[in-house]
Formats: C-alpha cells, sequence, structure tokens
C-alpha cells in the first residue's frame, strides 16, 4: 500500500492534517507527519522527514506533501538522494492529503495516488 507523508512548518497543522485524512480514509492507510522541528518550533527538519517517510513506506511507495517553500525543498533534497520510492506531489496540503489517503486506502498503485492529490487543487473551483 502507498503511504502518505504530510510535511508541515508546524507540527500542529501536520498532526491535524494527518488525523483528517486519516478520518476521512478509513484509517486503511499509513499517514505520518512530519511537522516543525525537534524542539517543537516552526521550521522544517531533514531527519524528521526522513523519518516520517521510512515509517509510512509500506513497500509499494510514499506520497509527500509540504506546506511552503523550504519544505519542498526539503523535500526535492532527500528525492535526490534515491531513498526509496517517494513522490512529491504539487497539491495543496489538506485537499491534496486527503484525496491521497483516500485513493491509497483502495490499494490504488503511486502514480494514481500522487495524481488524486495533484488534481484535488482542482476539486473547489468552478
Amino acid at each position: 500500500m502507498v503511504g502518505v507523508v504530510v510535511v508541515s512548518h508546524s507540527q500542529d497543522i501536520a498532526r491535524g492534517v494527518v488525523d483528517m485524512a486519516s478520518q476521512m480514509a478509513g484509517g486503511e492507510v499509513c499517514l505520518q507527519g512530519a511537522g516543525g522541528d525537534p524542539y517543537g518550533t516552526l521550521g522544517t527538519d531533514e531527519a524528521l522527514v526522513r523519518d516520517a517517510i521510512h515509517r509510512a513506506d509500506q513497500g509499494d511507495g510514499v506520497v509527500v506533501l509540504a506546506d511552503l517553500g523550504s519544505a519542498v525543498l526539503t523535500i526535492q533534497h532527500i528525492l535526490e538522494s534515491g531513498d526509496g520510492v517517494v513522490k512529491l506531489a504539487d497539491a495543496p496540503v489538506v485537499e491534496g492529503t486527503v484525496a491521497a489517503a483516500v485513493v491509497a486506502s483502495m490499494d490504488l498503485p503511486l502514480d494514481d495516488v500522487v495524481r488524486a492529490a495533484e488534481e484535488a487543487r482542482h476539486a473547489h473551483k468552478r
């Protein structure tokens, strides 16, 4: 099953998004949050993000969603290391995470989960 990771500058935001997406997906998907720095303040910590990715990896890859630019840069640095099958979704954190979690809970492939997350950015437009 594809895992989903939420990277935020805030530990509270990461936890909240993971909690909401988990409830929407029925708890059938491995969701992990990586928020803030090790001291509980705002920031992005590469070690926390790597740990969340490893915990979320169930063998079918991990889709990662990020809130702000430096979080994206941290994830891109991790992607360059080639550590597992990880894809960064270009998606809004809340809507994208919920969509990714629901699709991942259906045990669909990584590319489908990423696509669902990225299509969520258009869900609120008419």
